[in-house]
This record gives structure tokens, sequence and C-alpha cells, in this order.
């Protein structure tokens, strides 16, 4: 199972790559992670990107394709995977259907995560993260049972520096004239699914499980 995660910041891909890594048992793809792998691993790649993040630029589209195609060669990818993250535009969408195409695989489907944009700024704004595990709490929704403190590794939490109205609304503005347009693209190709993000985890949850086993 193939799959591409799509919304804006706070829609909750993140939330349900896990569940649907923990269902599936395959690997969520995060270009973030596999760039930072591999300047770590000072792999070739790695180090052209390394240039180019070291220059305050955008690692090229090339580069970050080759990762991605070096990441679904290993064993772990052999059952799928969820790419969260990417493509964010239009000219990404083509370059990885090309590198599919190459490596004789398709995408099942493309999930859309429909959320208002009150209710992102509320989870966004609301938001906090372990500077030690990665795990995220909300204030309101899902607090800590210790303020400040993560439940499974005793971590300090933290407020992200862009999780703030002013930085939320221009990252919205950014997700709708770059990424938005994918909802056309992928469309058209006959496997975008909308679902609403907004609810209980476990019930989008059922709703993902059922738009993917058709």
């Amino acid at each position: 199972m193939r799959l591409i995660l799509l919304g804006p910041p706070g829609a909750g891909k993140g939330t349900q790559a896990k569940l649907l890594m923990s269902k599936f048992h395959i690997p969520q793809i995060s270009t973030g992670d596999i760039l930072r792998k591999a300047v770590k691993d000072e792999a070739e790649l790695g180090r052209e990107a390394k240039a180019f993040m070291d220059g305050g630029q955008l690692v090229p589209d090339e580069i970050v394709i080759g990762l991605i195609r070096e990441r679904i060669r290993e064993a772990d990818c052999a059952d799928g995977f969820i790419l969260d993250g990417f493509p964010r535009t239009e000219v990404q969408a083509e370059k990885l259907d090309e590198m599919l195409q190459e490596m004789s695989l398709t995408i099942n489907a493309v999930l859309d995560f429909s959320v208002e944009t009150e209710e992102l700024v509320l989870r966004l704004t609301g938001r906090r993260t372990c500077k030690e595990c990665g795990a995220m709490f909300h204030v309101d929704g899902r607090p800590p049972k210790q303020s400040g403190v993560c439940d499974h590794c005793g971590g300090a939490l933290y407020q992200r520096h862009d999780d703030n109205p002013l930085t939320i609304t221009k990252r919205m503005e950014v997700y709708e004239k770059e990424t938005a347009p994918l909802k056309k693209y992928y469309n058209q190709q006959g496997n975008l699914k909308t679902l609403e993000g907004t609810g209980d985890t476990e019930q989008i949850f059922s709703q993902v499980c059922r738009l993917v086993s058709h």
C-alpha cells in the first residue's frame, strides 16, 4: 500500500500516519528525516543537500527525489510506504510520478485531510512538543498529566516558534498557493480521496481505513 497524505499544517497527517504505520506495517517517509539522515551519514546525496542547506537554500527537487528513491528501495518499503510532506508542488508531483514509473510502482491513494482554518489555528497555537522524544500534546485537547512535562519520557514540552497566529496564517496562504493545487492534479488521476479531518482521532482513522481499502 503506497499512500500520499495531503492537508494543511495541523490537519492531523502525522497522527494518522503513525496509526497507518502500526496497522499496515509500512513506514512513514518524511523528507526532513531522510535529509537529516543523509547529511549525518555523509552519503553522496547528503553532501550535495548539505551544501544547499548550509547556504540557506532549498534542496533541489532532483536531490530530494533521489533520496526518496533510495529510501523506497530499502527492505521495509517492500509492502508500501506513506509519503507525508512530499510532494508539495505540482512539479514535485510530476517528478515523483516519473520516478515511480521508472520503478514500476504506483500510488494507491492520496488522502486529503480537510479542516477549517479556524480549527487549524486553535490546534496549532495549543500544540506542545516534547524536546526529547517528539511526542505531541495540546493544552486543551490532549494536555499532559503534568504541565510542561512529557507523559512518555519526562522531557520538557515546548511551543514551536512558528505555532503563532500570524505565522500560521502565512503558512496557510503558502499551502493554498503551492500545495492545494495538488488536489486537482491527483483528482484527475482518479486516486484523490478527501475526508473530514475534524473529530475524534479514532473516528477519523476509521474513515482513513475505509478509503484506503477501496
